[in-house]
Order: C-alpha cells, then sequence, then structure tokens
C-alpha cells in the first residue's frame, strides 16, 4: 500500500512539475443547477450504472504507469516550440496554434504561443475571410484585445454579408467559429453567425462527405463551446488523420493525453476511497452515489493537468451537494428543511441538536468537510476562506428552501424570480467561489467577493438553463416544480414546448454573449475567468444528450476521458 502510495505521489508530482510553471503565471496575469449529471428532483430516476458506484469504480482503474513517457515528453515538447517558433508564415502559424489549442496541449506551449499571436496581432489578413476569422478567434480566445469591426470588410452597402461569400466554405465555417466569441454589443458578429449558420445548413447536402460531417459538428457545438479535455480526444483522433498534420505535435498530444487520463484515474481513485470511507451512502440510502460523474464536472472546470487538488477537493463539494439536493428534492419535509436551513445558517455543531438524524449525518459531512477544504487553502494559499465558503452554502440553502416552498404551495414564478433563484440553486457559485480559492490567485478577496461577481451569476444562468432543458420532460413526468421553460411559456403565451425550448436556447445564446463580454474585463483573474468558461461549457456537455438525443451521454463522456486508452 506504501508503495502504490508513493508511485501515485511521484506521478502526480513529475507531471505537475512541468506545468507548474504555466499555471503560476496566471496569477499576475488579468485579461481583457445543481451540478450533478442527471437532474436531482428524484431519489428513484437515476441508474447506477457500474461506472457511477463508487464500490465499483476501483476495477475499472488502469494500472498505474511510471515508465519513459515523462522523460521522452521534454524531447518532444522542445520539437513542438522549435516547430511553432520557426513558422513564418501567419496562416501557417494560426492553423498550428488552432491545432496545438485543439489538442490539449496549450498548456505545454503557452510562451511560444503568445509569441507567435503577438507576432500575428497587427498582421492585415486583407480580404481573407478564413484568415480574418481565424486571427480574430484565435487573439480573442487568448485574452489580446481585437476589434470585430474587421469583418466590416465583408458587408456589402446595405450592411449584410455579401453573398459572394457562399463560395468560400472554409472561411465561412471559419466566420461561423469567430462569431461565436461575440459579445451583446457587437452587431457584426450577430449577423455573422445568422449569415454563416444558415448558408452553411444550405450547403451541407452538396458538400463532400468529409467537408459536411466538420460543419456539422461545428453547427451542433462550435468550438468555443467544447469541453477542453473531450474536444481534445476527439480532435486528436481526426488530427491524426490529416495529411497535414506536425509528427511532433501529434506524438506529444498522444504522450499529454495518456499522462493526463493516468492522472485523472489516481484523482479519481482517491476521491472514491475518501467518499467510501466517508460513508455517507451507507447512513442515507435514498442520496446519489455518483463520484465519476461529479469528477466529470472538475475535469470540465479545470482541465490544465496542475490543477490536480482543485479537482480532488471541488468534487467533494459536488458529492456533498448531490447529496443535499436528494434531501430537498425528494426526502425532507419543509418542516425539516426550514430546520435543516437555519441550522446551516447558524454554522455551529450546537445547531444540530433539534435536527433528525440523517440531517445530522449530512450536516456534520458538509461542516467537516468544508473546514478541512478551508484549512487546506490557508495552509497552501495563505488565504483565511472559511467565512466565504459557509456564506456560499447558507446561500445554497437558502435558495433551495424557496424551491421548495413554491413546490408545496405550487407556485410558478416569474421567469425573473425563478432564474435568479436558480442560478444559485444550481451551484454555480458555490463551486466558482471555492475554485477562486482552491486556484488561489486573488490577493484580496473581501474586495471582489462582497457580491457574488456577474461572471458567476451568468454562468450559473446558463449551467440552470441547460439543466432545465436536460431534465425538464422527466420532471415534468413526476410533478416537480415549474421548469425555466415552463415560467417562460406560461408568461408568453405559448403553447408548444418546442417554442418555449428554441426561446431557452436563445436566452443561452444571449448570455454567452454577455459571458464573452465579462472574460474581457481585467478585473477578475484569468484563471477564474477561464474556470466560469469551462462550467458553461461543460454544462452543455452534461445535459445536452437530455434536450438532443444524438449528442453523446454522460457515461459515453465519462468513458472517453476517464477509462478509453
Amino acid at each position: 500500500m506504501l508503495a502504490n502510495t508513493m508511485a501515485v505521489t511521484e506521478l502526480r508530482v513529475s507531471y505537475l512539475t512541468n506545468s507548474l510553471a504555466y499555471c503560476k503565471t496566471w496569477s499576475s496575469t488579468y485579461q481583457s443547477h445543481i451540478l450533478s449529471l442527471q437532474k436531482s428532483k428524484s431519489r428513484i430516476m437515476y441508474h447506477k450504472l457500474s461506472i457511477n458506484n463508487s464500490t465499483a469504480l476501483n476495477d475499472k482503474l488502469t494500472p498505474l504507469q511510471t515508465d519513459d513517457k515523462t522523460k521522452s515528453l521534454d524531447e518532444v515538447k522542445r520539437r513542438s516550440k522549435e516547430a511553432l517558433l520557426n513558422s513564418s508564415d501567419p496562416i501557417v502559424t494560426m492553423k498550428m496554434i488552432d491545432s496545438i489549442q485543439g489538442l490539449g496541449i496549450g498548456h505545454h506551449l503557452k510562451d511560444e504561443i503568445n509569441v507567435q499571436l503577438g507576432r500575428i496581432c497587427d498582421w492585415d489578413a486583407s480580404k481573407d475571410l478564413f484568415a480574418t476569422s481565424l486571427q480574430f478567434r484565435l487573439l480573442r480566445h487568448n485574452g489580446w484585445s481585437t476589434c470585430s469591426d474587421v469583418f466590416r470588410k465583408f458587408l456589402d452597402k446595405s450592411g449584410n454579408f455579401k453573398e459572394s461569400l457562399n463560395r468560400d466554405i472554409k472561411g465561412m465555417l471559419s466566420l461561423y467559429e469567430a462569431s461565436y466569441l461575440g459579445t451583446k454589443d457587437e452587431e457584426v458578429l450577430k449577423k455573422a453567425m445568422e449569415f454563416s449558420k444558415a448558408r452553411l445548413n444550405d450547403l451541407r447536402p452538396y458538400l463532400s462527405p468529409e467537408v459536411s460531417r466538420n460543419i456539422g459538428q461545428a453547427l451542433s457545438l462550435p468550438k468555443h463551446l467544447r469541453m477542453a479535455r473531450l474536444e481534445a480526444r476527439n480532435y486528436m483522433e481526426e488530427y491524426s488523420k490529416s495529411s497535414n498534420q506536425i509528427p511532433a505535435l501529434l506524438e506529444l498530444a498522444k504522450l499529454d493525453s495518456d499522462m493526463i487520463q493516468s492522472l485523472h484515474q489516481r484523482e479519481l481513485a482517491e476521491i472514491c476511497r475518501w467518499w467510501k470511507d466517508l460513508g455517507l451512502i451507507d447512513k442515507l440510502t435514498f442520496a446519489r452515489d455518483r463520484p465519476t460523474e461529479c469528477f466529470l464536472w472538475t475535469v470540465g472546470i479545470f482541465p490544465e493537468p496542475c490543477y490536480s487538488n482543485c479537482r480532488i477537493e471541488l468534487t467533494k463539494t459536488i458529492c456533498i451537494l448531490d447529496v443535499i439536493d436528494d434531501i430537498f428534492d425528494s426526502y425532507g419535509t419543509l418542516d425539516e428543511l426550514v430546520l435543516f436551513t437555519n441550522a446551516i445558517k447558524r454554522w455551529d455543531l450546537d445547531a444540530i441538536e433539534q435536527l433528525p438524524e440523517y440531517m445530522k449525518i449530512c450536516y456534520m459531512v458538509l461542516y467537516n468537510t468544508t473546514n478541512e477544504i478551508a484549512y487546506r487553502i490557508q495552509k497552501e494559499h495563505g488565504l483565511t476562506a472559511v467565512s466565504y465558503l459557509k456564506r456560499t452554502w447558507m446561500d445554497m440553502f437558502d435558495a433551495y428552501l424557496e424551491e421548495a416552498k413554491w413546490f408545496n404551495s405550487r407556485y410558478v414564478p416569474s421567469f425573473k424570480a425563478y432564474l435568479d433563484n436558480g442560478a444559485i440553486s444550481v451551484g454555480s457559485c458555490m463551486a466558482m467561489m471555492h475554485a477562486t480559492f482552491l486556484i488561489g490567485d486573488i490577493k484580496e478577496p473581501i474586495s471582489m467577493m462582497k457580491s457574488y461577481p456577474r461572471l458567476f451569476i451568468c454562468c450559473g444562468e446558463i449551467l440552470r438553463l441547460w439543466d432545465d432543458l436536460g431534465t425538464s420532460t422527466e420532471e415534468k413526468e413526476r410533478g416537480d416544480n415549474a421548469s425555466s421553460i415552463d415560467c417562460l411559456m406560461g408568461e408568453n403565451n405559448i403553447l408548444d414546448e418546442n417554442e418555449g425550448r428554441k426561446h431557452i436556447r436563445l436566452q443561452i445564446r444571449n448570455l454567452w454573449q454577455e459571458l464573452n463580454g465579462l472574460a474581457m474585463t481585467k478585473t477578475i483573474p484569468l484563471s477564474i475567468v477561464n474556470a466560469s468558461l469551462n462550467m458553461a461549457r461543460t454544462a452543455q456537455v452534461i445535459y445536452q444528450h437530455g434536450d438532443d438525443k444524438s449528442t453523446f451521454t454522460v457515461d459515453d463522456s465519462v468513458q472517453k476521458l476517464i477509462f478509453t486508452s
């Protein structure tokens, strides 16, 4: 056991060392529903697949491999850096950067990417739609100053995109991808999205199968909205078949993917041991036992390998959050929930005396785990976090209790009231507050955290709406609370649910435009901005299958990321 523990530690230390410098540079860099998998309204609805049951997970973990991969990594990184830095053609360079970031190896080449972006930031792509769009997307994605006016040269006298652009398929697809980084004030990018999406849909039947497939994937989920690690696995398969591949990049991607997967397996084993030793599910048999799915959230939020401890600690909070959600949604009476909320707001062990036994157990687990995480943050970053972490849980309980009161009185709130409350009850602010302190990049948390940043609320609203799109059908059949779809349909006299869903998707698109704008501000560290964007991206991956059965399921994503070699 000791030898295995040491081997795990050696692997994590050896691999994290390679990327630690990259993460630490973020501390001074500033750039311009429930976190569960299937909605939490019933203790009966979820199915405990072997992959989700913590007692079965260790059987699925591959043996730890400590071979020569770490030695060859430095050599492949050297060759990859040389290939990037030696590139002098702007379009070739941009394609290379796009491939590097698509393969998920950007954390190895961050400095080199910034050097090349500095070279191309003022390059004039002239009338080349493909190059202009790619340049804009790469610069904005990486936090460089950009202006959407660069696309006005492609407009006609009426202010619309020129129909002659239809002949440039690559350019249209590049424009489409760039449009998803637009803000709510950038009308030209809104027009770009509508124009390119409509024309690409029209042209697909007349294109080659490969080109049509690539366009279909983009229309289903544009690059800006994709979960980083899942995209890396998918793109690596595509890149390996490309005739223009750079061997060093592909080799680095394969090594990186294997090492990150092994790291994730070790992290998951640690989480499952903690979850099993906690014994919470043994005592509260009605609650969900899904540590693997909770871990998937944190892989989405923290894709970089150096955030190993962040993934582990945040997964713990999400596991506990699921149990609390089950108590509020399917087990506790309203009177018990009021007692539970009042006890949490006291944050004092003496407050548990009047609680039912099952709530006492959950209270103790939440209290102890939160204090343990706060201690770790204090030790590692010198930040006193406990008061902020407590507050997020108190806010969560207030939001849960509000929804419980709605349910008991059969009250249907306004869409705004529902979303305001749902952005908190969905867990995003709780998760992002924990993530902020676990990352440790903030120096003055008091000024930033007096109220939740709009960045946290906005990604919470996206998460809440995706949750409803993915789970409202089952909830409606069980007679649960009205969802955002119901609230919106009632307010706007919409009778067709498909039409209501269409409006919710439009709301999500508008929120993403706001989120893009918030991400360009310089008031929050880039590491926290990226974590917020990644949470919104992960929400779509988690819930989209419930809204569109043609997409991957959660189990598909878990298998591909963690267990499939």
